[in-house]
C-alpha cells in the first residue's frame, strides 16, 4: 500500500523525489520505496522530510515509533491502567495505605468496597498512630449532588444510602486521634485515594457505577503536574466540606 500522504505533499510542495532524496542524503529509488511500498525511513530521514516538506512527522508516518522511546513526564507518571475498579488487586488499596508516611486521602461518595473492609479499618488506625495525616471526605446523603449522582446510576436513593452506610461503617474510627472525616456537595469528577506520593483514580463515567469505570495507578515524578493536579482538586474539595456531625465541635 502506497504512502499517499508523502506523494501528495510532493506534489503540493513542489518537490520532486529527486529532491528530497538529496536533501536526506539517499538515492531517489529509496525515496521511491518510502512512497509506493510505503516503507519507513530512518528517524534522521522522516525528519528531514518533514523539514522539507513543512508537514508533521505523524501526519506522514502516524505509525512510526522512534529509535529510542522516551516517556514524557505525564506518561512516566503512570503505573497501571485498570479496565475498572474491581480488576484492582484487592490487596493494592491496603499496601498503599500501610506504607504510607505522610498523607491518606480519600475523596469518594461511599467507597463502600474499603470501608467494608477490616483490613482498612486496621491500616488507618495503625497509620493514624504512627503520625500521617488522614482525611476523609464523603458525600453529603442530603445533598442534591448525590440524589443526582443516582438518578444518573438508575438507582434513586441507591447511592444515598451507601454513603449512610459507610458513615455507620466508620464510626469506630471517629474518635481516631489524626483520622477527619468530613462531606462534601462538590459534583465528584472523579474518586480520589490519595497516598503520599501514590494515587488511584477512580474515574467517573455518566450512568455507569464506579466500580464498573476505568482506575489509573498514578505515582508522582519530579517535575510532572498529574498527581499533583488531583491533589489540588482533593484540597479544593476538603477547604470546601464540613465535618461529619459526629465530629462536629
Amino acid at each position: 500500500m502506497a504512502n499517499e500522504r508523502l506523494r501528495s505533499a510532493l506534489v503540493v510542495r513542489g518537490v520532486t523525489e529527486q529532491e528530497l532524496a538529496k536533501r536526506c542524503g539517499v538515492d531517489s529509488k529509496t525515496v521511491e520505496r518510502w512512497i509506493l511500498r510505503n516503507r519507513e525511513p530512518y528517524r534522521r530521514h522522516r525528519q528531514a522530510v518533514a523539514a522539507k516538506l513543512q508537514i508533521d512527522e505523524d501526519y506522514l508516518w502516524p505509525d512510526a515509533k522512534p529509535e529510542t522511546q522516551r516517556l514524557d513526564q505525564a506518561d512516566a507518571e503512570i503505573v497501571h491502567v485498570y479496565p475498572h475498579r474491581s480488576s484492582v488487586p484487592p490487596e493494592l488499596w491496603v499496601q498503599l495505605a500501610e506504607r504510607a508516611a505522610s498523607d491518606i486521602g480519600i475523596l469518594v461518595h461511599a467507597g463502600v468496597h474499603l470501608a467494608e473492609n477490616p483490613r482498612w479499618h486496621r491500616a488507618l488506625t495503625g497509620r493514624a498512630r504512627a503520625g500521617v495525616r488522614i482525611r476523609l471526605l464523603l458525600g453529603d446523603p442530603e445533598s442534591s449532588e448525590i440524589a443526582r449522582r443516582g438518578k444518573e446510576e438508575e438507582i434513586g436513593e441507591g447511592v444515598a444510602y451507601k454513603v449512610r452506610e459507610v458513615i455507620k461503617l466508620y464510626r469506630p474510627l471517629y474518635s481516631t486521634p489524626g483520622i477527619e472525616f468530613r462531606a462534601h456537595r462538590s459534583t465528584l469528577h472523579n474518586s480520589l485515594y490519595w497516598f503520599d506520593d501514590e494515587m488511584l483514580v477512580n474515574t467517573q463515567i455518566y450512568g455507569v457505577s464506579a466500580p464498573l469505570t476505568p482506575v489509573l495507578h498514578l505515582r508522582h515524578v519530579a517535575g510532572a503536574r498529574l498527581v499533583s493536579t488531583y491533589q489540588e482538586s482533593f484540597e479544593k474539595v476538603w477547604a470546601s466540606a464540613v465535618p461529619l456531625p459526629r465530629q462536629a465541635p
